[in-house]
């Protein structure tokens, strides 16, 4: 093993873009089914005009460019080169925070918000609330090498960032991730609750199973079935359980497959948005599918659902008790009682809105949330 920080910048080779292209002029498409849009999933004549963008006014090189101005690096850690993001803020005392991305999503997800955590003043904020930030791609995703065996967790995750973070000379520092990343920032804390200062998270807590339900009132009893009724769209958890290879087959060879199959997993993600481009923006969206096809990480990055989160392939993040806790998404009574079973809950606020990959829509909100449960740990 080897400490090495080495810079690193996207290269994405032109054949790679011409190959693309290339393959997205020779689409087979498949026939319209009869009935309403997406009610079969992601309607064709949408796919189509999408991948048309995709293929003639998408400006990969644009998009690579904006993502180099951050500075960004590679180090070996568990033998695994693990890609990274680490800008510093222009203020001295600002605190580290490092950031875990969620799935399907990449380190792309957090680019909004860059700006706005590492130099607020710039950005019409106070000074005070500044971070210096570290943003990780996970093992498997995009510039972070995959797992070469089984074994690959949460846990396992958390001790790497753990290790990276001591590498960069931060004892002290905050923890924020949705999605997959709740489950590594959770993990963190529990690694080292002498370094991790507080966890932020977008949600994931306090979510009901049907063991809790004989600990339910009348009222929590009624929210739970209306929870069954919404718990609707293609289980990825189990599909990448099941069969992780011979989807990833499809997403591998032709990027439509890949396209159509993110922009349903991102459309189901955005339930209060009327369409999925009104909660993420096109070209955001598309930089992200253009990072899993480049990498060809559409395989790489299932091994949370065929591996790490639960024996059954899905279980809810695990509580701790060790370090404070704020939800940006908060939730309702029911889901407060049992997120504070498990967690230290310090910061449950009521009115955030947002969907699932709250930093892409809203990063103004995501980061003031942010910032005002910090503002308690400096």
């Amino acid at each position: 093993m080897t400490n090495e920080i080495r810079p690193f910048r996207i290269a994405v080779p032109q054949a790679d873009i011409d190959d693309l292209n290339d393959r997205l002029a020779r689409t087979r498409w498949s026939p319209s089914l009869p009935g309403q849009d997406w009610d079969k999933g992601v309607p064709v004549s949408y796919l189509k005009e999408l991948a048309e963008y995709w293929r003639t006014e998408f400006d990969w090189r644009a998009q690579e460019a904006a993502l180099n101005e951050f500075p960004q690096f590679i180090t070996e850690i568990d033998g695994l080169d693990v890609h990274f993001l680490h800008v510093r803020s222009p203020e001295p005392d600002a605190l580290p925070l490092i950031l875990t991305h969620g799935w399907p999503n990449s380190f792309v997800e957090f680019t909004k918000s860059i700006g706005m955590l590492t130099d607020p003043q710039r950005n019409g904020g106070d000074p005070a609330h500044a971070f210096h930030v570290v943003i990780p791609s996970v093992p498997g995703f995009t510039f972070s090498e995959a797992p070469r065996e089984l074994g690959m967790s949460p846990r396992k995750v958390a001790e790497m960032w753990v290790e990276l973070m001591d590498r960069l000379g931060y004892d002290r520092y905050g923890v924020q991730g949705g999605d997959l990343g709740v489950y590594v920032v959770q993990e963190m804390a529990i690694a080292a609750p002498d370094r991790v200062v507080g966890v932020h998270i977008d949600g994931g807590v306090g979510m009901p199973t049907a063991a809790d339900v004989p600990t339910m009132n009348a009222e929590e009893r009624a929210e739970w079935d209306m929870m069954q009724k919404w718990m609707t769209g293609v289980d990825h958890h189990v599909l990448l359980h099941d069969a992780p290879e011979t989807f990833a087959a499809a997403w591998t060879d032709s990027p439509v497959g890949l396209l159509a199959w993110l922009v349903h997993k991102f459309t189901e993600f955005a339930p209060l948005a009327d369409q999925l481009e009104d909660a993420v923006e096109r070209d955001h969206l598309l930089t992200n599918i253009s990072l899993y096809w480049f990498t060809n990480t559409a395989a790489t990055s299932s091994w949370p659902m065929y591996n790490g989160l639960g024996d059954d392939g899905f279980a809810w993040p695990k509580g701790q008790r060790l370090v404070p806790m704020g939800v940006y998404g908060g939730g309702s009574a029911l889901m407060r009682r049992l997120a504070e079973r498990d967690n230290l809950i310090t910061h449950w606020p009521e009115g955030n809105t947002g969907n699932h990959f709250v930093a892409m829509e809203l990063p103004e909100m995501h980061t003031a949330d942010i910032r005002t449960f910090f503002a308690k740990m400096r």
